[in-house]
């Protein structure tokens, strides 16, 4: 789940709704486009308790996503995608974001927490024909419902509402509503549920892309979706520029894929989220070295803590205590009498740097390589180790997890650059292939 108000990303730590670069090592029917603009991000059990889905590569099930498109996006920290939404539609801006479920969008707010500004862009549903509120009598705001761990309340005028907390104290709240999706005069969604939000610390919405039966792709039937992020530019206020695919991606030929690792249904641990993109981290290299950290540290325990998700909306790479420990003791040896001293950044991340030499640390720490299943592994060439924060300093782009509340290993967008990635949702399963993105511009 991604924040936008701070540099780093921040989990989610109440839901009062419903209840229950890079590089790598290897190598649509309809297109539609849709500006996608940058924004400034905010910065799981033993072997017997879960299954990898053995999925076939040679056989895979064939795409039925009803709606596909291509579009280009500016990443600084974050995606951000515009898409038009009602009847008729409205373009609205919402950050894509592989690790939360709820869609939602400004509407109207009557107020916007300082010191951020207005919305750019805020929906006003007396000008959609589309657009219903969810009545408090409706199901899913109903106490109970699987997904979720807290119910909705019923507002003065009988509807649907929902607040969410993050940990840093920000929120967004409003109603639950029905709207449609208005990609062209033939490819038009059904009404699907999303927030509605009147009062918010942020001026961007959530385009919820998880495996939630109600995130933006289930409710959509979308078999998969990639995306390819360029390297990040150094420059105060300029973006690069992208690419995203909603439905087949023409380059997915030279994909290489990890299975997801899937749970039962009935089976519920207080620190898994089973909604996320879990993947097969067997272990972290740095230079020639393979760290010494057991494999069980990235799958979960026998409570759920330290799963390993793949997330578009974080900005880092959050590593549990056990790995991120390895890693700095590492990078310490390696460089420790340059470090930083008593600096962290967004509270999660402490292996940073002063000056503007950012690739002499690189090559003194040399690539840093995170291993996958099937011999697949993302490749952070030591060119591009270092992250510009901002003030003079870089940063080894990867926090602590348990800084955040969080029992989870988290990939971040940092580490996605130039590479396509592919959530394909009906193989259950993500694919990779090295790329470089800025290069494939229409």
């Amino acid at each position: 789940m991604s924040h936008i108000s701070k540099p780093l990303f921040l989990k989610l730590l109440y839901i009062f709704f419903f209840c229950n670069s890079v590089s790598l090592s290897w190598s649509s029917p309809l297109s539609l486009h849709f500006p996608l603009t940058s924004l400034r991000l905010t910065p799981t059990t033993n072997s017997s308790s879960f299954k990898t889905s053995l999925l076939s590569r040679r056989n895979p099930s064939p795409s039925s996503s009803p709606y596909t498109f291509r579009s280009n996006f500016k990443y600084s920290m974050a995606l951000i995608l515009s898409l038009p939404i009602g009847t008729p539609s409205q373009s609205q801006e919402l950050v894509l974001d592989t690790g939360s479920q709820l869609s939602w969008i400004q509407c109207h707010p009557k107020k916007i927490k300082k010191p951020l500004p207005p919305p750019t862009t805020s929906f006003d549903p007396s000008l959609s024909s589309s657009f219903s509120d969810l009545p408090c009598s409706h199901p899913l705001c109903k106490p109970r419902i699987p997904d979720f761990t807290l119910p909705t309340s019923c507002d003065s005028n009988r509807l649907c509402h929902y607040s969410y907390f993050y940990a840093d104290g920000t929120f967004a709240e409003g109603n639950l509503v029905k709207e449609k999706f208005t990609f062209s005069n033939s490819q038009i969604t059904p009404p699907l549920i999303l927030g509605c939000a009147k009062e918010s610390t942020d001026e961007k919405g959530i385009l919820g892309m998880n495996l939630g039966r109600l995130s933006f792709i289930s409710q959509a039937k979308i078999s998969k979706f990639s995306y390819c992020i360029p390297t990040r530019s150094n420059r105060p206020g300029l973006a690069s520029t992208g690419s995203f695919y909603l439905g087949d991606n023409p380059n997915s030929r030279g994909f290489k894929y990890v299975s997801l690792l899937t749970f039962p249904q009935s089976q519920r641990m207080p620190n898994l989220d089973p909604l996320a993109y879990t993947v097969p981290l067997l272990g972290i290299r740095i230079g020639q070295k393979r760290l010494n950290i057991p494999g069980s540290v990235f799958r979960p325990d026998a409570g759920g803590s330290g799963q390993t998700m793949v997330d578009s909306g974080s900005e880092f790479t959050h590593l549990v205590d056990v790995a991120y420990d390895k890693v700095k003791e590492e990078i310490v040896r390696l460089v420790g009498s340059r470090l930083k001293k008593g600096y962290v950044y967004g509270s999660t991340a402490d292996m940073c740097f002063d000056g503007n030499h950012p690739m002499v640390i690189g090559r003194l720490i040399g690539d840093l390589v995170f291993e996958f299943g099937r011999g697949v592994e993302i490749l952070v060439e030591k060119q591009r180790l270092l992250v510009n924060v901002g003030g003079g300093i870089h940063c080894v782009g990867i926090g602590r997890s348990s800084m955040l509340g969080a029992a989870s290993n988290i990939i971040g967008n940092v580490h996605q650059q130039n590479l396509w990635v592919e959530f394909d949702v009906a193989n259950r399963r993500v694919g990779f292939s090295k790329a470089e993105c800025s290069r494939l511009l229409p």
